[in-house]
């Protein structure tokens, strides 16, 4: 089951290991922007990194990237567990792209998350918001 909005307008991630290119930092801050919805920032704890996350569906409804068993397990999503589903999202004079080939999943119970790299080529790592 996924779902994608925190309960509270800040909450605490813990990734299982480091997002590619961002090591050794894994505790981060998520924190709704305000007047944006969908929009967050992930703030680490220890360090002035930031990066803007959109709520998964807010980008596109059908988005539904396979979670591979592996990494369910990584973050402790067991059964019924709510996970949620966000993609990094880097503005531009084109505009804002989102990352959906390598889509954050945060068990929404406990904080605990991984970035998942998709193998498949269906999704693609660089797609313009409000573009088709």
């Amino acid at each position: 089951m996924t779902a994608t909005t925190p309960a509270s307008s800040t909450a605490a991630i813990v990734f299982a290991s480091p997002m590619h290119g961002l090591s050794p930092y894994t505790a981060f801050e998520l924190e709704a922007i305000s007047g944006a919805e969908g929009l967050y920032a992930l703030r680490a704890v220890d360090a002035d990194v930031r990066l803007f996350l959109l709520d998964a569906a807010a980008v596109d409804r059908d988005y539904a990237p396979p979670i591979p068993a592996p990494v369910r397990a990584e973050i402790g999503v067991d059964g019924d567990d709510v996970i949620r589903v966000y993609v990094v999202a880097n503005p531009s004079d084109e505009g804002v792209h989102v990352n959906l080939r390598a889509p954050i999943v945060v068990h929404a119970a406990t904080g605990r998350a991984a970035q998942v790299i998709l193998e498949e080529q269906t999704y693609p790592i660089r797609a313009l918001l409000g573009g088709r």
